[in-house]
């Protein structure tokens, strides 16, 4: 939303999905981030139905005290900070309830919207990126030692990679042509070479284990992160991990000087207090009311440092584990139904 709302026209729809039980998917969703640019943390929030944006708020804390730089609220009306954005009226009359203020006042040029427009397109990063784009090219080459110290690390025995440039066919969709035509396009494929025989060649996507291409495919993405201080966002990130070469993940961010890895994982052995502090480690429940509630190992105030973590959450005291009827007389008589 931030990066492209600008854009945005009549007739759009915007692509989230509302809550949909007791009649919230008629009621408008509200996101919120909490984050630091430039050393001074900012706190952005904004609502909105599928068809429009309700309202938009945007704070931040100079000097550790929380100061408006902006607010929109439901009735379309603005009120900012003093002295923070020039001419900030030009923009609300160029902002329709399709755009984001935020957006529309970065690409009309006013520092403070430009500052954080780059930080969500530049420092704050989703998932992981396609290692056949080409325009993985540059982080390779910059990282290439590196990522090949870190696979040694991990145990493997691959002593080289080399990025080529090849051609694949790519299709192309031309309006009133039912047959598919295709075109051309560079891609990059990687070559390992392994320490038994270093003159054999081997294809990371045919040949390589899973795990060795999604542990290739993380370091590429993360360290960038780690080197320019960026924050990154994963779901399921040590999906096709061995546990070790998880923790090996977590330390590089831990060892690196202000780094952020938000990630999901069904690994209970990251449930760790000596890895992660109590407020890092987030649970997810779904209520009965098929909501999702969302609550940190910091709120249990009886949790002490000296307990297993993991072992608490695997009986249940946290709650967030599905609580399922496995015995064999129950999936028996399942069966017989």
């Amino acid at each position: 939303m931030i990066l492209e709302s600008h854009l945005h026209n009549e007739g759009v729809t915007f692509n989230f999905e509302p809550f949909k039980f007791d009649g919230w998917q008629k009621k408008p969703s509200k996101f919120l981030i909490d984050f630091v640019c430039e050393d001074v943390e900012y706190e952005y929030a904004f609502e909105l139905t599928r068809e429009r944006i309700i309202s938009e708020s945007l704070y931040h804390y100079p000097v550790g005290r929380r100061a408006k730089i902006f607010v929109r609220d439901a009735d379309g009306k603005y009120s900012f900070g003093t002295g923070v954005m020039v001419k900030p009226s030009d923009v609300v009359i160029n902002t329709s309830e399709k755009n984001l203020f935020l957006s529309r006042a970065s690409s009309m040029n006013r520092d403070i919207a430009q500052k954080l427009y780059r930080y969500f397109m530049n420092q704050f990063l989703l998932g992981l990126v396609n290692v056949n784009d080409m325009m993985v090219l540059d982080s390779f080459n910059a990282y290439k030692k590196v990522i090949l110290k870190a696979l040694e690390i991990c145990d493997t025995d691959i002593t080289d990679i080399e990025a080529r440039k090849e051609q694949m066919p790519a299709p192309v969709v031309v309006p009133g042509q039912t047959e598919l035509s295709y075109k051309l396009v560079d891609v990059l494929r990687f070559k390992t070479f392994h320490r038994n025989q270093k003159d054999i060649m081997f294809d990371m996507d045919m040949e390589e284990s899973n795990g060795t291409r999604k542990l290739f495919q993380i370091l590429i993405r993360l360290l960038d992160v780690v080197k320019n201080k960026k924050s990154i966002m994963m779901d399921e990130f040590d999906m096709g991990l061995h546990t070790r070469l998880a923790d090996f993940i977590l330390d590089l961010i831990h060892a690196s000087e202000s780094s952020q890895l938000l990630f999901t994982s069904h690994n209970t052995n990251l449930i760790d207090v000596k890895r992660l502090r109590r407020d890092q480690i987030v649970f997810v429940n779904k209520s009965e009311q098929g909501a999702t509630e969302v609550y940190s190992l910091y709120d249990f105030k009886d949790f002490r440092e000296n307990m297993d973590a993991e072992k608490g959450y695997i009986q249940g005291r946290f709650d967030a584990v599905p609580y399922v009827d496995s015995s064999v007389s129950s999936i028996k008589q399942l069966l017989e139904d």
